[in-house]
């Protein structure tokens, strides 16, 4: 059964100020494409979903999504499923990596989305930069690919 996603805050003294953030309507609905984002995860079987607020921190988006897929393929569907779900809210999203099925960037804008494989996801460990645990290794050691 999936977990319920995370959230966090992105420390403010990592990322600058986007100097003056964005009006409610934006924030709105950046807040209804993380939903419909999250939704589309959690029916489609992701494992790990995190999701960072950036909102007010950073000029790319307002939120960032980290989740894995168990193997190339399903990272694959889940980046497939997801660019479907956010054309039909909005415009289209770009989409790397999807060949390979390792790791998948899908930006939509407002949320920027990372599926890993684990063992991928457990190497590069995208959510230290933003002072997040990810997913510990199987074997409950830091992830191998860990900064410390």
């Amino acid at each position: 059964m999936p977990t319920s996603p995370r959230t966090v805050d992105a420390p403010a003294e990592f990322i600058a100020s986007n100097g003056g953030g964005q009006s409610k309507a934006n924030s709105a609905a950046a807040d209804r494409l993380l939903a419909v984002i999250v939704r589309v995860l959690d029916d489609n079987k992701a494992e790990d979903v995190v999701t960072v607020d950036l909102t007010g921190k950073s000029p790319m988006a307002d939120h960032m999504v980290v989740a894995s897929g168990r193997s190339a393929r399903q990272v694959q569907a889940l980046a497939d499923y997801l660019g479907r779900a956010v054309k039909e809210a909005g415009p289209t999203p770009k989409v790397e990596g999807l060949a390979q099925g390792d790791w998948v960037l899908l930006d939509a804008g407002d949320v920027i989305v990372h599926l890993f494989r684990p063992e991928v996801r457990e190497f590069y460990n995208i959510e230290a930069m933003w002072g997040v645990a990810g997913p510990r290794s199987s074997s409950g050691a830091p992830p191998t690919g860990a900064l410390s």
